[in-house]
C-alpha cells in the first residue's frame, strides 16, 4: 500500500509551492484570536490531557488562548472530519494520535481522506503499550507466555478498547509474528478491559502505559515485556517484545495536525513553539507521566511516521480481518 507516501509527498510538494508574500503576511499576525484543538476523544483522557498540555505552552508563548474542544466519537473521526472541512487558516487543529493512522483502513465510507486532508504540525510523544497479564497467568516471560498460549490454543483470551484500536492491533501483529491462538474480547474503553484484567476475567492486555503502570507498581498486573524497540526509564527492567520477537514493534503517537493548506508559515512557526515546549523539563516529566516518550522534530519526519503507520497498521488489519460494527 502506497498511497499514504504518495499523500505525503503530493501534501509537500504543495506546501511548497504556496507563495513567499503571503507567508509573511500569515506570519505577522498570527495567532490574532483563540484558535482550537480539536480533540476527537473524551476529556480526561490522555489524548485530551496531552493537547491541554501543549495547547496550555503555546497560549503561554503566544498570547492567544488555544482552546481544547472534544469532538468525541467514531475512534477519532468525528474530529477529524470538523478540522478537515475547518478554514485552513491556522485557527483549527487537531490532536493527531495513533487511532488516526489505523482508520483509514478500519473505515470504508469515510468522509475525508486524513493522509491528504490533515497536514502535519510535529509529533510531540511516542507512546508505548505494555504486555500486562493477570498474575495468574503461569508465564513471567514472552517465551513462556508463547508457550502456555501454543499448550492452550484458543483458550488464553485478551482484552481491548474494541475492535481496531491500537491495543487490538497490537496483540494481532502479535499473533500474526508468533502464531499464537488468543481470543479477542472487545470492551468500549480500555479502562473497563484494564479493570476485568485485574479482576481475572482476562488473561492478556497490550495496554497502554498510562492505564497500566499502577497496577503493575501495586503488583495486580505483572508486566512481559514492552512494545517498544527500546525498553522504558519508568520499567527499566521489562524487556522488549522484540528481545525474544524480532522485528516486533508497536508503538503509538501523539501530535498535532492542522487542514490541508495551511500556511507554511504559521505551520512553521506552531513546529518551533513546539519544540521548544518538549525541551522544557515540566512537559517532558508529564509526558512521561503519561506514558510517552517525548518526541519533537520537523513536520515532514510526522508525515513520515503517519505514512508508515498507516501502511503497516492496513496490513494488520487485513491479515486479521478487523472490521468495525
Amino acid at each position: 500500500m502506497n498511497f499514504p507516501r504518495r499523500a505525503f509527498l503530493r501534501l509537500a510538494a504543495g506546501a511548497a509551492a504556496l507563495p513567499a508574500v503571503p507567508r509573511m503576511s500569515w506570519a505577522e499576525s498570527y495567532p490574532s484570536r483563540p484558535v482550537r484543538i480539536v480533540v476527537g476523544f473524551a476529556a480526561g483522557g490522555a489524548t485530551d490531557i496531552q493537547a491541554r498540555l501543549m495547547g496550555q505552552w503555546l497560549s503561554d508563548r503566544l498570547g492567544q488562548q488555544f482552546v481544547i474542544e472534544n469532538r468525541a466519537g467514531a475512534s477519532g473521526n468525528i474530529g477529524t472530519e470538523a478540522v478537515a472541512r475547518a478554514t485552513a487558516d491556522g485557527y483549527t487543529l487537531l490532536q493527531v494520535v495513533t487511532p488516526h493512522a489505523i482508520n483509514a483502513a478500519l473505515y470504508s465510507n469515510l468522509n475525508f481522506d486524513f493522509m491528504r486532508d490533515i497536514a502535519p504540525v510535529i509529533c510531540a510523544a511516542r507512546l508505548a503499550y505494555v504486555v500486562v497479564v493477570h498474575p495468574s497467568v503461569p508465564a513471567k516471560t514472552i517465551p513462556e507466555f508463547i508457550a502456555y498460549a501454543r499448550a492452550n490454543p484458543g483458550k488464553i483470551n485478551y482484552g481491548s478498547a474494541g475492535p481496531g484500536t491500537p491495543q487490538n492491533i497490537a496483540c494481532e501483529l502479535f499473533k500474526m509474528m508468533t502464531g499464537v491462538e488468543l481470543v479477542h474480547v472487545p470492551y468500549r474503553g480500555g479502562a473497563p478491559a484494564i479493570t476485568d484484567l485485574v479482576g481475572g476475567h482476562l488473561h492478556v492486555i497490550f495496554a497502554p502505559l498510562s492505564e497500566s503502570i499502577e497496577h503493575i507498581k501495586a503488583g495486580k498486573l505483572r508486566a512481559l515485556a514492552v512494545t517498544t524497540t527500546s525498553r522504558l526509564d519508568v520499567l527499566p527492567d521489562v524487556p522488549t517484545v522484540a528481545e525474544f520477537v524480532p522485528g516486533y514493534e508497536a508503538s503509538g503517537f501523539a501530535g498535532i495536525g492542522a487542514p490541508k493548506n495551511t500556511p507554511v508559515d504559521i505551520i512553521d512557526m506552531l513546529n518551533r513553539e513546539l519544540n521548544a515546549g518538549l525541551a522544557d523539563a515540566k512537559i517532558k516529566a508529564r509526558i512521561v507521566e503519561l506514558g510517552g516518550t517525548v518526541a519533537g522534530g520537523t513536520p515532514a519526519e510526522f508525515a513520515t511516521i503517519l505514512a508508515e503507520a498507516t501502511e503497516k497498521w492496513a496490513r494488520v488489519i487485513k491479515v486479521a480481518g478487523i472490521k468495525v460494527e
